[in-house]
């Protein structure tokens, strides 16, 4: 073995790494392999039957918010009556354009297309910027992370053109990065928020109708039941989006059906010319006749919109071809239908604009139409729930949100999920505003609010997604941010003037939630930079000798540690307190990447820490933020596998000659098999870890100029028999037993902090952690086999 130099690290000094890097070591059949594989995590495809199912569930899921805004957005847009009925008309051309720029342009063509793997949301597009940008504040990654199949990222653009000059730009200093976050957690932040306020609204809505049919019944009653269907909703929901799907689903297709009927049958008997409406022109007249007035009514036309930001966050459980299939062909049609026949309607009935989609209702229908739409807005809920779900499990694993307990619903659709905890807390806002205000107007306020800052965060996110991740030209950009921010800039002033008339409601949600994230995220990126700059040095380890300055007994120690290199601060407090450690120590770092989902075959990077006679280990378990840990029952037994793995292969190494190695078309060279060439010709030691797959062979072979020549399999003697000696000693320490052990830090704010500093740390994180879920539940480690070490961590 090839000492390393004294200038390299302790890091260098004491870890020795096989490396193997697949890519540039494969034969040709073998990198139409990989090539196959990555296309395969790229874009998983469809069947047209498939597509067309799922396009069928996605009305139960993604649009019932949409599907049930006709509901109450002229009842919002003009409260008491309406003045002039060309106001009707002009507000109907509001309508019509909002719902073509926003929801069908913007979201199902554009913004859809913007997934990270399939993947929507804020948090969607962050991960895709930060595989694209040094813009990720926690640094534990490797540049074997970025060899992942499901790391896909664009080529570099050279260093003159506009994506790479933002790019610099925007990995300048923290201050841009730290901005970049708290955008995506407000963001986020108002996605939870329109999550309590849509069931409140729709449900309220959709019960309102008996007011209509019998207006004896007062308004106390209309609230109490409203309530009793919100917590039937809630309570349903364990039962996951795939059986909601299909039950919603019938009920939100008939819901469309009927409101398309309705509005060509109240075109036809009441006034068809409410289709002038398509024309532009019918805007500018609405303002220039109604002034403040008609731009204040902007806040209610907003709510024919709501349900978009959802759409995009719901994306993860359904393809893209089915969500733009069902909103085309269905939603899109109907709604236009709908609010022309409303409209129609209140032409020739303008003092019966309360409660307006069931004044216009035949009376020979009145009641099926009432229980449909009462079904409907219990979907339309729906649509924000599952939003709200998939936003939290994203936030979890990128470090923004405590640990929840997060349910996988579909063993078929392994994105839909449901998170107790937060249902129920979203369950009980939902109660509190539905019974607070107990009106619509209100509420639809403070949905509008939600809505429209969720949109300008999207708008905002996808700027930077043209110009990092898709590279377009900057006047594609900016033709795309301008028209953009003019529509929801515009719908954002509106619904500013009413802040204290409910606006104020997800403002003060989305405060209550980002002081949560965001402290949650602080005290994980202080409690990380500690632990990072507190490691031990590997120097020290070595100078206790193979026994570490303990009694070694048999078996294995699991310590997990978030570090992803070197020796963490708890191992040193561990051996100092204690007289003995185990024959083999295993560090274990579960990471989450800014991937959606890391595969199987590439979950485990395996190094060495120290000589061999130290027994030492590093494994790196590498998630993506859909991806469940709990669920892979079979992890400590994958662990093994993979550390075995690693032990044949770095003896294969060993016993290969320098001649074995041949240069990759001149770019890496391993002189030995424990130093590598760098690009630049230099030797340098190996420290990038082995990527090991657990398939049954893997066949090494290294391309050169001359043409493919098969790396020789040969073993000494020796090294043969040292592998044979060492996985006989893994084998038996593991059959003594395996021990896991945790590290239970206390994180406290130093003496000389801030005070703000002392408060987020010392009490809301302190509390956050306290009331979260264990470590140990999260890694399914079993409480027989458990070691928690206490610590106390000065940040």
């Amino acid at each position: 073995m090839q000492m390393a130099s004294r200038e390299q690290t302790d890091e260098a000094i004491g870890e020795r790494s096989s490396v193997w890097i697949l890519d540039q070591k494969l034969d040709q059949p073998m990198e139409e392999e990989a090539k196959r594989l990555r296309n395969m995590y790229k874009e998983k495809k469809f069947s047209a039957s498939l597509v067309l199912q799922l396009a069928f569930q996605s009305l139960g899921v993604v649009y019932g918010d949409l599907g049930t805004s006709p509901l109450y957005v002229f009842y919002n847009t003009f409260p008491a009556r309406v003045e002039d009925p060309e106001d009707v008309i002009g507000a109907l051309s509001l309508i019509i354009y909002s719902l073509s720029l926003v929801p069908l342009l913007k979201y199902v063509f554009i913004v859809c297309r913007a997934n990270d793997n399939g993947q929507g949301g804020t948090f969607a597009l962050y991960s895709l910027l930060c595989r694209h940008a040094n813009i990720k504040i926690i640094p534990n990654q490797d540049r074997t992370d970025e060899e992942l199949t499901t790391y896909s990222r664009s080529v570099f653009p050279s260093e003159k053109s506009f994506a790479a000059r933002t790019k610099r730009w925007l990995e300048g200093n923290a201050f841009k990065k730290n901005a970049l976050l708290v955008l995506v957690l407000i963001g986020s932040c108002m996605v939870i928020g329109d999550g309590i306020l849509t069931p409140a609204i729709s449900v309220l809505s959709a019960v309102g109708g008996i007011n209509v049919g019998h207006p004896v019944i007062n308004n106390d009653l209309v609230v109490l039941v409203a309530v009793a269907i919100i917590v039937g909703l809630f309570s349903m929901q364990h039962y996951g989006t795939d059986k909601v799907g299909w039950l919603f689903a019938p009920v939100v297709l008939v819901w469309f059906i009927l409101i398309g009927g309705i509005g060509i049958f109240n075109i036809w008997r009441y006034d068809s010319s409410v289709l002038k409406a398509f024309s532009p022109v019918c805007i500018y007249r609405y303002f220039r006749r109604g002034g403040r007035d008609s731009w204040t009514s902007l806040g209610g036309i907003m709510l024919s919109i709501t349900g978009t930001e959802a759409l995009f966050a719901d994306l993860s459980h359904f393809p893209v071809s089915s969500i733009q299939i069902a909103f085309t062909v269905i939603v899109f049609p109907c709604l236009l239908l709908a609010y022309s026949g409303q409209a129609a309607y209140l032409l020739k009935n303008p003092d019966n604009v309360v409660g307006a989609f069931y004044h216009s209702i035949p009376d020979s229908i009145y009641w099926p139409v009432f229980l449909v739409a009462t079904a409907a807005a219990v979907v339309a809920s729906q649509a924000t729930i599952s939003a709200t779900f998939s936003l939290i499990k994203q936030a979890l694993a990128l470090g923004c949100f405590p640990r929840v307990k997060v349910v996988h619903t579909s063993k078929t659709f392994p994105n839909q999920i449901y998170i107790p905890d937060i249902n129920w807390i979203l369950m009980i806002l939902c109660i509190a505003v539905t019974a607070g205000f107990r009106n619509q107007t209100q509420i639809g306020n403070a949905s509008g609010t939600a809505v429209v800052i969720v949109m300008l965060v999207t708008t905002l996110l996808m700027t930077l997604i043209m110009t990092l991740v898709w590279r377009c030209h900057w006047i594609v950009v900016l033709i795309f941010t301008g028209l953009s921010l003019v529509v929801e800039c515009t719908y954002f002033s509106a619904v500013l003037l009413k802040v204290n008339q409910g606006g104020w409601v997800p403002l003060v949600i989305a405060a209550a939630f980002f002081i949560i994230m965001y402290v949650w995220h602080y005290g994980t990126v202080k409690r990380f930079e500690t632990e990072f700059h507190s490691k031990v040095s590997m120097a020290w380890i070595l100078g206790l000798g193979t026994s570490l300055g303990l009694v070694r007994v048999p078996g294995i120690g699991l310590v997990y540690t978030e570090l992803a290199s070197g020796v963490p601060h708890i191992f040193s407090h561990f051996i100092t307190n204690l007289p003995a450690i185990h024959s083999v120590v295993v560090f274990v770092c579960v990471k989450y990447l800014p991937v959606h989902k890391v595969p199987e075959e590439e979950r485990f990077l395996v190094k060495r820490i120290g000589p061999k006679n130290f027994h030492m280990f590093r494994c790196v378990a590498r998630y993506g933020y859909q991806d469940l840990h709990k669920k892979d029952h079979e992890f400590e037994k994958k662990l093994f596998d993979s550390l075995f793995l690693f032990v044949r292969y770095e003896s294969l190494m060993e016993g290969c000659s320098d001649s074995d190695w041949s240069c990759v078309d001149g770019e890496q060279t391993a002189q030995s098999s424990n130093t590598l060439n760098n690009d630049n010709g230099k030797t340098a030691h190996s420290d990038l870890g082995i990527t090991v797959s657990l398939e049954d062979s893997i066949v090494l072979t290294n391309s050169s100029s001359h043409g493919n020549n098969t790396i020789r399999r040969s073993y000494s003697r020796a090294s043969s028999q040292i592998e044979i000696d060492e996985l006989e000693f893994l084998n038996s320490c593991r059959d003594v037993g395996v021990v896991h052990i945790l590290g239970n830090s206390i994180v406290k704010a130093r003496r000389d902090s801030k005070f703000y500093k002392k408060i987020a740390i010392d009490y809301i994180y302190a509390f956050l952690r306290k009331i979260c879920r264990e470590n140990s539940a999260i890694f399914n480690v079993p409480q027989e086999s458990l070691l928690n070490v206490g610590q106390i961590l000065y940040v």
